[in-house]
Parts: structure tokens; C-alpha cells; sequence
């Protein structure tokens, strides 16, 4: 088990080592803030739900990576997580409709009474505090 291991390291580093000095791939990762979201009125235990949001995507440098997606109780916090390629010198800004990103994830509720509470978040306010657009759903028979 232990060669394994030492083998693993070995091979990984040897991979990850580069002596490419240009590496057009450079990126790093932005969250973006949800624009709007479509939710259902109301739940039912046992389903699953797509749950659609729209955000705007800045440049043609910006392109999805993944949701930023935290439950905590019955609340659940859901962001964009965009890559940003900075290596990119092509980028073209984006603007209005041709920015304009619709997605969906899928929903799966698992309480079987009360509410889930969604946070979606809309970026930041002049002091630099996250604001949210805040959905209450509840679950019903």
C-alpha cells in the first residue's frame, strides 16, 4: 500500500511539474451573482424539481464551471462559480442578451413538511455585505 502511494506522489508531481513558461490556459475563479430564478409554488415530499436561474456572464473569457450550492438546515445558499481565463487576450466584454446565461439544477426534496429557504446570491452592497434574493417554498401534502 505504502509503494502505491509513493508511486502515486511520484507520478503526480512529475505531471504536474510544466516547463512551459507561456500557459495560455491560466485561469481563476469568480462567483457571479444570480440575476433571477423560477421556482415552483409549493413542494411535494418525493419529487424533484428543476430549478431554473439566469445570470449574466461579463466576457467571452468567463464560462461555467459549477454552483456553488450549501445546505444548512432546511436553507440553501446558490451561487455561479464561473472560470475566468486569464490568459485569454481575446476577451470581448458581453452585454445584455448575449451575456444573458440560463441554467437549471435539479431539486430533490427530501423533508416531507415545512418550508426550504433559498438564497440566491446577488452580489454585494456599498459596504462590501453579500445581499440575497431570498425564496421560502413550502412543502406541502
Amino acid at each position: 500500500m505504502k509503494k502505491i502511494f509513493v508511486l502515486s506522489i511520484v507520478v503526480i508531481t512529475f505531471i504536474s511539474c510544466s516547463t512551459d513558461s507561456t500557459n495560455d490556459n491560466d485561469f481563476y475563479l469568480e462567483i457571479l451573482p444570480i440575476e433571477s430564478v423560477m421556482l415552483p409554488d409549493e413542494f411535494q415530499f418525493g419529487e424533484t424539481y428543476a430549478i431554473g436561474y439566469t445570470y449574466l456572464r461579463p466576457s467571452t473569457c468567463h464560462a461555467f464551471k459549477d454552483l456553488y450550492y450549501f445546505p444548512e438546515g432546511n436553507t440553501r445558499t446558490v451561487a455561479v462559480i464561473n472560470y475566468v481565463f486569464s490568459g485569454n487576450t481575446n476577451c470581448e466584454p458581453l452585454t445584455g442578451e448575449e451575456g444573458r446565461v440560463e441554467r437549471t439544477f435539479d431539486f430533490y426534496v427530501k423533508q416531507e413538511t415545512g418550508s426550504y429557504i433559498f438564497k440566491f446570491w446577488q452580489g454585494e452592497d456599498d459596504q462590501g455585505e453579500d445581499l440575497y434574493l431570498i425564496v421560502e417554498v413550502p412543502v406541502v401534502d
